[in-house]
């Protein structure tokens, strides 16, 4: 997806007769560098392991997106019941009891989406505390995630992007096709200079261990 159009090319600094795969190509770039297929708004399902059920647990993509008719972003949760260790529930006896009984450890639930308090610009996931203290070992949660509209700053550093491959050609540009046949690859490491990279920072994608 290009993150600028043709109409907005003057107000951002470039050319009204630049061709469209510089700015196609610095899309893909933007794209590369934050770790993800789009900045637009795109669902995303994640599969989470979690240290002795703690909370919250935080997502990738960001910020998270809320898609009508829908009213939280989360569009569904599963998790795994872990297996109860001494020490670790707050009523140890009746947790160990009712789960074992249950056969509940390792077995995967769903769970109400409108019972998980959200944070879209963090991706912080909170889950609400089982009354008897079962926790989680792993999670999986489909949701949506993105920007829409672009921001100023995604499309600065798409046009900055397009105006250091023009400064720069042949040092920048390797071989390859884009769609309407322009002869480009990728752009090398020098044209993601420090204005675009800090332009971009808030949407690089972090995987949090």
């Amino acid at each position: 997806m290009n993150y600028l159009q043709p109409s907005e090319y003057e107000l951002y600094g470039l050319e009204v007769t630049t061709a469209l795969s510089w700015v196609t190509v610095a899309s893909a770039v933007v794209d590369a560098h934050c770790r993800r297929t789009t900045l637009a708004v795109a669902e995303y399902t994640e599969r989470l392991r979690t240290d002795s059920g703690e909370r919250p647990i935080r997502l990738t993509y960001l910020p998270l997106s809320t898609v009508a008719p829908s009213t939280t972003p989360i569009i569904s949760a599963q998790a795994r019941y872990a297996t109860p260790r001494r020490g670790e529930m707050e009523y140890e006896a009746l947790g160990w009891d009712a789960a074992l009984a249950f056969g509940l450890p390792g077995t995967w639930v769903d769970l109400d989406v409108s019972d998980l308090d959200v944070f879209p610009d963090t991706g912080e996931v909170t889950f609400p505390v089982n009354v008897l203290g079962w926790t989680f070992t792993e999670l999986q949660i489909a949701y949506t995630a993105g920007l829409d509209p672009f921001p100023d700053a995604v499309k600065v550093a798409c046009a900055q992007l397009v105006k250091n491959a023009q400064a720069t050609p042949a040092l920048n540009v390797k071989k390859n096709v884009v769609p309407d046949k322009m002869q480009l690859m990728y752009f090398s490491d020098s044209l993601m200079d420090e204005t675009v990279q800090s332009l971009l920072a808030p949407y690089v994608a972090q995987r949090v261990g």
